[in-house]
């Protein structure tokens, strides 16, 4: 951009910026909920392999729902059909070859029960999410966050603790997971605004005009230079907010605004393959009016770019509770 355009563009920033603490007091509360039976899920956010096998089991028993048993599920293995834990957790749903042969189902109606395959896989996860919830039905508090505690520390435990046992372990798991479920959920209502949204943007106007780095994360060992999602990732670090380092699992970091919902600071996401957010290929920080702040590719700089473009995925609005529940790892990936 030219200097006397650039400067338009960064007094047009700081206003969104602005705006974006102006439009949280009226959104502030708005994000509904939706009772078991009848989430959606958000686009893309199951790969479309998968997407009805989770539409339908997920809808097994009220405690759970599309979304949570998606979140189960990418917890567990990030949707690789074939991950193997140290421990020897097996296929998309992790079980444990002990585990499978007393509660794996033919879900395919194929005549066996395969470990491997996701038709079989994911409808034993939802039925063992079932039955454990079947178990601590009696117990106090929300039946989801008790099958929950039941699937990580033993329906006994849940029973014996009248809820969620005592276990740092556990507590943390049915954090995760119920984190994870609002991002794989399609929002009912408007999205609550982000805190951070504000300082994430300041970082990245200060590197606009760098070099751009395929690998780059901003090192003085790369000469401070930027690829899309170590930007995005080093705008949110600026803040406080960690968030994975591949802007595939950055769009996991929490619920997804449509489009004409967009806020400044929002994550905004590229693909070439639109039912599958595990195909994102890009990410920019949005900085409103239909722009973003982004580190494009080789040869360019971090510069301003339109969102509007054929291969728009949808968006994140980070959260601290949705970037801290995202695995570290994965199973055999």
């Amino acid at each position: 951009m030219a200097g006397g355009a650039l400067g338009v563009c960064l007094g047009f920033v700081a206003l969104l910026v602005v705006g974006t603490f102006s439009a949280a007091a009226g959104l502030a509360g708005g994000a509904g909920g939706s009772k078991n039976g009848t989430v959606a899920l958000a686009k893309g956010s199951v790969p479309a392999l998968y997407q009805g096998l989770v539409q339908r089991w997920g809808n097994l028993c009220p405690a759970i729902n599309p979304a949570l048993l998606a979140a189960q599920l990418y917890q567990e293995s990030g949707w690789n059909p074939r991950a193997v834990s140290p421990a020897d957790a097996r296929g998309i749903a992790q079980f444990i070859p002990g585990t499978w042969a007393g509660h794996g189902v033919d879900g395919d109606g194929d005549g066996d029960r395969d470990i491997w395959d996701p038709a079989d896989a994911i409808p034993s996860a939802a039925s063992y999410d079932c039955e454990l919830a079947g178990y601590v039905r009696n117990v106090p508090g929300d039946p989801t966050n008790n099958m929950l505690a039941a699937y990580n520390a033993g329906a006994y435990r849940v029973i014996k603790h009248s809820g969620i046992p005592p276990f740092t372990e556990t507590r943390n798991y049915v954090r995760i997971i119920r984190s994870l479920e609002k991002s794989f959920a399609r929002p009912q209502g408007r999205v609550e605004p982000s805190r951070q949204a504000a300082g994430a943007i300041h970082y990245a106007q200060q590197k606009l005009g760098t070099p751009y780095l395929w690998g780059g994360t901003g090192t003085a060992a790369q000469n401070g230079r930027f690829d899309c999602s170590g930007l995005t990732q080093a705008a949110y670090e600026s803040v406080g907010i960690d968030l994975p380092r591949v802007a595939n699992d950055q769009y996991n970091a929490g619920p997804h605004p449509s489009r004409d919902e967009l806020l400044p600071g929002d994550l905004v996401f590229f693909s070439d393959d639109l039912t599958n957010s595990r195909a994102i290929r890009h990410v920019g920080i949005y900085v409103g009016g239909g722009y973003m702040i982004d580190a494009p590719r080789t040869g360019a700089v971090i510069r301003f770019d339109r969102i509007d473009t054929p291969d728009y995925f949808g968006a994140t609005r980070v959260t601290a509770e949705g970037a801290a529940a995202l695995p570290t790892h994965l199973p055999g990936v």
